[in-house]
């Protein structure tokens, strides 16, 4: 077999294949035993991989732990709060959950009879990253009928690491005032309740309902997801709820470090996922992010929450081998059967698609967008979401989309149309919702997309629309919302110059005495 010639005389002449490995079948690293795996066409033993991914795991998490970078090339690692783990109980979060185990708390010093580290409190070797560590795992039963409970089956995992404390939540917690005020120290933050337009779902202009429903959490949950509109909004809604509750309950614990065990091959499609429903401009956030709860008024907080995902460079793949060669259990996690048509799911079957046939395409998904940022600063924080929210979001979906046949752009497209046809199409002006009376300057786009989207298939409603208003997630109104914003008997009015000359009478100086 040729790989080169006159393929007019050689009709054999063939292009050899690729080989999946290099030129050797020994391992990279240690260049002495045979491999036993490929990662991107690279071979390593078994001995070899676990320290590589140990590696990767540090170098991506190490950088960020101080809260303030030194000027030393090796500073000493001592984090200002305590860390906070996202447990779901599939392959990620369990490697994680072994990992940060034995990398910072399963090497502690012994202790003597009287419960102290023996040589000394301040003894060099006593000193530890993080003083404590907690597990949270959000529980989504609630959501749907018919899923199992598994709340037991993750603390039986996590009690395996007796240094790690198990923080249960569920995700009806979103709806409940009392956890709410557990994590906020608020005590009279009220109910946001949305409009629902005849056929159950959140109208466009996302009204603010007057109406004060009592619901109980689980009731109001179930409210809220058989209002979206589409199988991508429940499943988009159920992450972001899960989210927001692990970022409370991390913050209000003292936790200065929160990581997810989200792969590269998992960040990959979350990105993408993202970015196809309109969450582009929080694209970085997705990667890393400093958060903190937005006061109303008042300077910047400083306890700020760092959420790390340290297995971004570790695929799937390494993962489930990692897994396997050191004996962690992995308990799986309940696919959402509303979920199964929805984007995130598609985008996972593309990705993990791609992984199988060009491995290093993944790799390359997460490294552009780690290098793409927004052009203008953001305009606040999103309600619901609580990620970064991008300004006028309404003048640029103006731009982008058709409102009205009456539009001026539309004027010459429509000459095509015979006449007695036009009389068919609304070219009337929509009324337009006045921004003082609706959420959407609290939103972001891709929230505000995802409640407002329509789809030609629908979703089916899991049971009769008795009301006509949904509740909304407990921290929507919390703070300035219910100060400034559309809340019930003080909904944002427009104040006159009268009204305004009356709050500021007793500051302002009569003329008189200036005369005088």
């Amino acid at each position: 077999m040729s790989s080169c010639g006159n393929p007019a005389t050689e009709e054999q002449a063939l292009m050899p294949r690729r080989l999946k490995f290099g030129k050797s079948k020994d391992c990279v690293r240690c260049r002495l035993k045979p491999g036993n795996i490929v990662i991107r066409h690279a071979v390593y033993c078994k001995e070899c991989f676990t320290p590589i991914v140990d590696m990767k795991f540090r170098k991506a998490l190490e950088p960020s732990v101080n809260a303030r970078a030194g000027t030393s090339k090796r500073p000493k690692l001592k984090a200002s709060g305590n860390i906070c783990l996202g447990f779901s109980g599939g392959l990620g979060s369990s490697i994680l959950l072994d990992i940060v185990h034995n990398t910072y708390f399963s090497s502690r010093p012994p202790l003597d009879d009287s419960g102290k580290p023996r040589g000394g409190i301040n003894h060099p070797r006593n000193a530890s990253v993080w003083p404590s560590c907690i597990v949270c795992y959000v529980e989504t039963c609630g959501a749907f009928a018919g899923m199992q409970d598994r709340t037991d089956d993750i603390r039986s995992v996590v009690e395996r690491y007796p240094s790690f404390d198990f923080v249960p939540l569920r995700i009806e917690d979103a709806f409940d005032g009392s956890w709410w005020t557990n994590v906020s120290g608020s005590n009279s933050t009220p109910q946001v309740c949305l409009e629902l337009s005849k056929d159950g779902l959140i109208t466009d202009g996302l009204h603010v309902a007057s109406n004060v429903i009592g619901l109980t959490p689980v009731e109001a949950m179930r409210s809220y997801l058989s209002s979206l509109p589409t199988q991508t909004a429940i499943s988009s809604a159920l992450q972001n709820l899960a989210r927001v509750l692990i970022l409370h309950t991390a913050h209000s614990r003292g936790s200065s470090h929160l990581l997810f065990g989200s792969s590269l091959t998992s960040l990959s499609i979350s990105l993408l996922s993202s970015i196809s429903q309109g969450g582009g401009y929080a694209i970085r956030e997705e990667l890393q992010e400093e958060w903190a709860p937005v006061a109303a008024s008042g300077p910047k907080p400083s306890n700020v929450l760092r959420v790390i995902r340290p297995l971004r460079d570790v695929t799937a793949k390494e993962c489930a081998v990692y897994a396997w060669w050191n004996n962690i259990s992995v308990i799986g996690r309940d696919k959402q059967r509303r979920a199964i048509l929805g984007i995130a799911a598609l985008t996972k079957n593309f990705v993990v698609g791609l992984e199988k046939d060009y491995p290093s395409t993944v790799s390359t998904i997460a490294r552009t967008c780690e290098k793409l940022e927004p052009k203008d600063a953001p305009s606040g924080q999103c309600r619901l979401c609580k990620r970064p929210m991008q300004s006028a979001i309404q003048e640029w979906k103006g731009h982008i989309s058709i409102r009205s046949y009456s539009d001026n752009k539309l004027s010459a497209d429509l000459a095509h149309i015979p006449s007695p046809c036009r009389g068919n199409l609304d070219t009337s002006t929509p009324s337009q919702v006045p921004p003082l009376l609706s959420l959407t300057d609290f939103l972001c786009y891709s929230c505000h997309t995802t409640l407002t989207s329509r789809s030609s298939r629908g979703v089916k409603q899991s049971a009769p629309v008795t009301s006509s208003a949904t509740p909304l997630p407990i921290w929507v109104a919390d703070r300035g919302l219910h100060e400034d914003g559309p809340m019930g008997d003080g909904a944002r009015r427009k104040i006159s110059e009268d009204e305004m000359l009356d709050n500021v009478a007793e500051f302002l100086i009569d003329n008189q005495d200036c005369e005088e």
